[in-house]
Protein backbone atom coordinates (compact mmCIF):
# COMPACT_ATOMS: atom_id res chain seq x y z
CA UNK A 1 0.00 0.00 0.00
CA UNK A 2 2.82 2.56 0.45
CA UNK A 3 3.24 3.15 -3.29
CA UNK A 4 -0.03 3.99 -3.38
CA UNK A 5 0.30 6.49 -1.63
CA UNK A 6 3.55 8.04 -2.75
CA UNK A 7 1.80 7.57 -7.05
CA UNK A 8 -1.29 9.05 -5.77
CA UNK A 9 1.34 12.21 -4.33
CA UNK A 10 3.61 12.11 -7.12
CA UNK A 11 0.46 12.24 -9.54
CA UNK A 12 -0.72 15.46 -7.34
CA UNK A 13 2.41 17.52 -7.28
CA UNK A 14 2.57 16.70 -11.32
CA UNK A 15 -1.04 17.96 -11.66
CA UNK A 16 0.34 21.33 -9.49
CA UNK A 17 3.18 21.83 -11.25
CA UNK A 18 1.33 21.12 -14.84
CA UNK A 19 -1.30 23.55 -14.07
CA UNK A 20 1.19 25.99 -12.49
CA UNK A 21 3.67 26.16 -15.84
CA UNK A 22 0.02 26.58 -18.21
CA UNK A 23 -1.20 29.21 -15.83
CA UNK A 24 2.10 30.57 -16.25
CA UNK A 25 2.59 30.55 -19.92
CA UNK A 26 -1.20 31.92 -20.62
CA UNK A 27 0.03 35.05 -18.45
CA UNK A 28 3.09 35.52 -19.39
CA UNK A 29 1.73 35.05 -23.45
CA UNK A 30 -1.31 37.82 -22.36
CA UNK A 31 1.56 40.24 -21.08
CA UNK A 32 3.98 39.30 -24.24
CA UNK A 33 0.92 40.43 -26.27
CA UNK A 34 0.27 43.87 -24.84
CA UNK A 35 4.02 44.49 -25.39
CA UNK A 36 3.47 43.68 -28.71
CA UNK A 37 0.46 46.07 -29.14
CA UNK A 38 1.51 48.82 -27.39
CA UNK A 39 4.82 48.96 -29.21
CA UNK A 40 3.80 49.07 -32.30
CA UNK A 41 2.61 52.75 -31.55
CA UNK A 42 4.89 53.57 -29.20
CA UNK A 43 7.88 53.54 -30.54
CA UNK A 44 6.94 56.38 -32.62
CA UNK A 45 5.99 58.18 -29.62
CA UNK A 46 9.06 57.63 -27.65
CA UNK A 47 11.86 56.79 -30.04
CA UNK A 48 11.06 60.26 -31.88
CA UNK A 49 15.26 60.70 -33.22
CA UNK A 50 15.29 61.31 -36.91
CA UNK A 51 11.78 60.94 -37.17
CA UNK A 52 9.32 63.85 -38.69
CA UNK A 53 7.04 65.55 -35.82
CA UNK A 54 5.15 68.87 -36.49
CA UNK A 55 1.40 69.34 -36.19
CA UNK A 56 -1.96 68.10 -37.72
CA UNK A 57 -5.25 70.41 -37.45
CA UNK A 58 -8.07 68.00 -38.01
CA UNK A 59 -10.19 68.83 -40.89
CA UNK A 60 -12.70 66.42 -40.98
CA UNK A 61 -13.48 63.09 -39.64
CA UNK A 62 -14.56 59.09 -40.63
CA UNK A 63 -15.48 56.44 -38.78
CA UNK A 64 -12.06 55.30 -37.71
CA UNK A 65 -9.80 57.89 -39.29
CA UNK A 66 -9.43 61.77 -38.58
CA UNK A 67 -7.47 64.02 -41.37
CA UNK A 68 -6.06 67.53 -42.23
CA UNK A 69 -2.92 69.36 -42.68
CA UNK A 70 0.85 68.90 -41.45
CA UNK A 71 2.69 71.31 -40.25
CA UNK A 72 6.32 70.53 -39.98
CA UNK A 73 8.48 71.47 -36.98
CA UNK A 74 11.28 69.26 -36.79
CA UNK A 75 14.27 69.91 -39.47
CA UNK A 76 13.98 68.14 -43.07
CA UNK A 77 10.30 67.15 -42.37
CA UNK A 78 8.20 68.14 -45.42
CA UNK A 79 4.83 69.58 -45.09
CA UNK A 80 1.74 67.40 -46.29
CA UNK A 81 -1.63 68.11 -47.76
CA UNK A 82 -3.61 65.37 -45.66
CA UNK A 83 -1.91 63.19 -43.47
CA UNK A 84 -4.29 60.82 -41.44
CA UNK A 85 -4.38 60.45 -37.76
CA UNK A 86 -6.44 57.77 -35.46
CA UNK A 87 -9.98 58.28 -34.29
CA UNK A 88 -9.89 58.84 -30.37
CA UNK A 89 -12.65 60.10 -27.57
CA UNK A 90 -10.25 63.26 -27.85
CA UNK A 91 -9.37 63.77 -31.15
CA UNK A 92 -12.17 66.60 -31.95
CA UNK A 93 -12.48 68.32 -35.67
CA UNK A 94 -10.98 71.71 -35.88
CA UNK A 95 -8.55 71.14 -32.82
CA UNK A 96 -4.82 70.89 -33.38
CA UNK A 97 -1.99 67.92 -32.35
CA UNK A 98 1.70 67.62 -32.30
CA UNK A 99 1.97 64.33 -34.14
CA UNK A 100 4.89 62.20 -35.38
CA UNK A 101 5.01 60.75 -38.67
CA UNK A 102 5.44 57.39 -39.35
CA UNK A 103 8.04 56.39 -42.35
CA UNK A 104 6.95 55.80 -45.85
CA UNK A 105 3.74 57.27 -45.19
CA UNK A 106 0.72 60.18 -44.37
CA UNK A 107 -0.24 58.18 -40.83
CA UNK A 108 0.71 60.06 -38.00
CA UNK A 109 0.76 59.45 -34.40
CA UNK A 110 0.07 61.70 -31.46
CA UNK A 111 3.17 62.95 -29.41
CA UNK A 112 4.14 63.96 -26.15
CA UNK A 113 2.68 62.62 -22.70
CA UNK A 114 -0.48 61.95 -24.28
CA UNK A 115 0.48 60.09 -27.05
CA UNK A 116 2.94 58.17 -24.93
CA UNK A 117 0.47 57.06 -22.00
CA UNK A 118 -2.21 56.08 -24.93
CA UNK A 119 0.39 54.08 -26.80
CA UNK A 120 1.01 51.97 -23.94
CA UNK A 121 -3.02 51.50 -23.09
CA UNK A 122 -3.20 48.12 -24.61
CA UNK A 123 -0.47 47.22 -22.06
CA UNK A 124 -2.39 48.63 -19.22
CA UNK A 125 -5.04 45.84 -20.11
CA UNK A 126 -2.73 43.19 -20.72
CA UNK A 127 -2.04 43.85 -16.89
CA UNK A 128 -5.34 43.69 -16.08
CA UNK A 129 -6.36 40.54 -17.76
CA UNK A 130 -3.13 39.15 -16.58
CA UNK A 131 -3.63 39.86 -13.30
CA UNK A 132 -6.73 37.40 -13.21
CA UNK A 133 -4.76 34.13 -14.90
CA UNK A 134 -2.12 35.30 -12.37
CA UNK A 135 -4.42 35.14 -9.03
CA UNK A 136 -6.61 32.82 -10.21
CA UNK A 137 -4.64 30.07 -11.86
CA UNK A 138 -1.15 30.89 -10.37
CA UNK A 139 -2.70 31.68 -6.27
CA UNK A 140 -0.12 34.86 -6.53
CA UNK A 141 -2.88 37.52 -4.80
CA UNK A 142 -0.99 40.20 -4.22
CA UNK A 143 1.39 39.76 -7.37
CA UNK A 144 -1.95 40.11 -9.04
CA UNK A 145 -2.95 43.07 -7.26
CA UNK A 146 0.49 44.91 -8.31
CA UNK A 147 -0.66 43.88 -11.93
CA UNK A 148 -4.41 45.00 -11.52
CA UNK A 149 -3.08 48.27 -10.43
CA UNK A 150 -0.54 48.99 -12.43
CA UNK A 151 -2.76 48.26 -15.66
CA UNK A 152 -5.43 50.88 -14.14
CA UNK A 153 -2.78 53.62 -13.53
CA UNK A 154 -1.72 52.90 -16.52
CA UNK A 155 -4.89 53.65 -18.22
CA UNK A 156 -6.40 56.08 -15.54
CA UNK A 157 -3.54 58.36 -16.74
CA UNK A 158 -4.17 58.14 -20.23
CA UNK A 159 -8.00 59.22 -20.14
CA UNK A 160 -7.09 61.68 -17.61
CA UNK A 161 -4.04 63.32 -20.26
CA UNK A 162 -5.52 62.43 -23.56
Amino acid sequence: MPSAVVSSQGASVALRFGRLAAMGVVAALILIAGVWASWSTAQYVMLTKGRESGTVRVTGCGDATCSGPYTPISAGSQARDRVVIEKTAAVRDGQTYTVVMKPGGREAVRSGPGGVLYSWVPLGGALLLGSVVVAGGLGRVRAAWVMAGSGLALITAAFVVV
